[in-house]
C-alpha cells in the first residue's frame, strides 16, 4: 500500500532513498561531549542527514501494517504528520549552514517537534478504533505486527526527540548527568504510580500501609534502580500481558480532548511498554518479579559508563518487512489445558499392548538358546 498519493510522488522517491541507509546511533558520552562543546553548524550538518534517515525508515514500516489498521481515522494524521515532517526536514537537505538557515532550521525542529507531541496518544486512538470496528476482536496475527511495530515507532520517536532538544541546547547550561532526566523522569513515574496504586488498593483500608523501597546500585556493567512494594502482585501468567499495547488495568481514556486525563496515558496501557523503550533507548532496559500475594519488585538498568550507551533503533529491513507477514506460530510444546480432562482413547487396547510388548521383550531378555 501506498502511504501518500500519486501527487507526493517526489516524496516517495525520496522515502525510496533516505530508507536505503541505517540510522546512525549515537552514545550518551557523544551526547554529553555535544551539549558541553555545542556546535550548531555541526549539529546541522548531521541533522540534516540523519532525521531523514530515522523518520523514513519509520515512515516505510507503516506502509507495512495491516491494511484494516491503515483506515484508522487516527493512524492516518499520524501518517500525516510523518509526511509533513520528512518534507521539511527534506527542504534543508542541500543548504549551507549560515545563521539565517540555522535559525528556519530551529523553527522547523521546534514544529516538527511539537506536531509530534501528541502520536502515543493519536496511535493509542487508532488502535481503541480498530477494536470498536472489530467489536473488540483483533486477529492474533494483527496484534503480533501491532506490537511490533508500535515498539518500532515509539523508539524512533523518543530518538527524534533527543536529537532535536540536544540540537536546542544552550552551550551556557551543560549537561551534569549521565542520563536524560526526562526518560528516567518517565519510567520513574510510571513504576511510583503502579505501586502505589497496587499498595492502596491491597491495603487500603489498613492504618499502617507498606513503604515503597527503592534500591539503586552501580555495578561494573549497569547502575540497577530496583522499587520493591508490598501491593499484593499479580498473577504470574499476567505480567508479559502489561508490556502488551493492547492490555491495560486502567479504565479506558475519554474520546474528547477537552476531558482528558490528568496521569499521562492513563488506560492506554502505554506507560510500562513504552517506559521500557525508555531504558532500551541506550541498551538498558526494565524488567518487572511478581510474588502473588505479597507484591512486586521492579528493575531499571541503565549502563553504567557514558560511551557504552548508544542508540538502540529501528532499521527497515528485509528482516523487518518479513515480520509484518508472519503468521501466529503454532505451539510446539504442551500447555496448560483448563475446563473438562480428555478421556485417553482406547486405554484398555493401549494397556493390553503395552502388556503384551513387555511380555515379548521379556521374553528376548530370558531366552538363552
Amino acid at each position: 500500500m501506498k502511504l501518500f498519493p500519486v501527487r507526493l510522488s517526489n516524496i516517495n522517491k525520496m522515502l525510496d532513498f533516505y530508507s536505503q541507509f541505517n540510522p546512525s546511533p549515537l552514545s550518551i558520552k557523544q551526547f554529553i561531549d555535544f551539549g558541553l562543546n555545542a556546535c550548531p553548524r555541526k549539529s546541522y550538518v548531521f541533522l540534516r542527514k540523519e532525521l531523514p534517515v530515522r523518520l523514513a525508515n519509520i515512515m516505510k514500516e507503516i506502509t507495512l501494517l495491516p491494511e484494516s489498521l491503515l483506515r484508522m481515522p487516527s493512524v492516518g494524521l499520524v501518517s500525516a504528520w510523518y509526511v509533513k515532517s520528512f518534507e521539511e526536514v527534506l527542504a534543508f537537505e542541500k543548504t549551507d549552514p549560515t545563521e539565517p538557515n540555522l535559525e528556519k532550521f530551529c523553527k522547523s525542529l521546534i514544529q516538527i517537534r511539537d506536531r509530534h507531541s501528541d502520536v502515543v496518544q493519536t496511535m493509542a486512538q487508532g488502535i481503541l478504533e480498530l477494536k470498536e470496528s472489530r467489536n473488540g476482536a483483533v486477529e492474533p496475527s494483527t496484534e503480533l505486527s501491532i506490537q511490533y511495530f508500535l515498539d518500532r515507532l515509539y523508539m524512533s520517536r523518543i530518538s527524534i526527540r533527543m536529537l532535536i532538544n540536544q540540537h536546542k541546547i544552550d552551550k551556557g547550561n551543560p549537561i551534569k548527568i549521565v542520563y536524560v532526566p526526562s526518560h528516567l523522569y518517565h519510567m520513574l513515574f510510571e513504576l511510583f504510580k503502579n505501586s502505589m496504586r497496587a499498595v492502596m488498593e491491597h491495603h487500603g483500608t489498613e492504618n499502617d500501609v507498606p513503604p515503597i523501597k527503592v534500591t539503586i546500585v552501580k555495578g561494573k556493567e549497569d547502575i540497577c534502580v530496583k522499587m520493591s512494594d508490598q501491593g499484593g502482585g499479580i498473577p504470574r501468567s499476567q505480567v508479559d500481558q502489561l508490556f502488551k499495547y493492547m492490555y491495560s488495568t486502567a479504565p479506558q481514556p475519554p474520546k474528547s480532548k477537552t476531558d482528558l486525563p490528568l496521569v499521562p496515558l492513563a488506560g492506554y496501557g502505554y506507560g510500562l511498554p513504552i517506559s521500557r523503550l525508555y531504558a532500551r533507548y541506550f541498551h538498558g532496559d526494565l524488567v518487572l518479579f511478581s510474588c502473588e500475594g505479597y507484591g512486586s519488585d521492579a528493575i531499571i538498568y541503565l549502563k553504567a559508563f557514558s560511551d557504552e550507551a548508544n542508540e538502540l533503533l529501528p532499521i527497515f529491513n528485509k528482516t523487518s518487512t518479513r515480520f509484518y507477514k508472519a503468521t501466529v506460530p503454532t505451539g510446539d510444546w504442551s500447555n496448560q489445558v483448563k475446563g473438562k480432562k480428555t478421556k485417553p482413547i482406547n486405554s484398555d487396547m493401549n494397556s493390553k499392548q503395552m502388556n503384551a510388548q513387555t511380555r515379548r521383550a521379556g521374553s528376548v531378555g530370558t531366552n538363552t538358546s
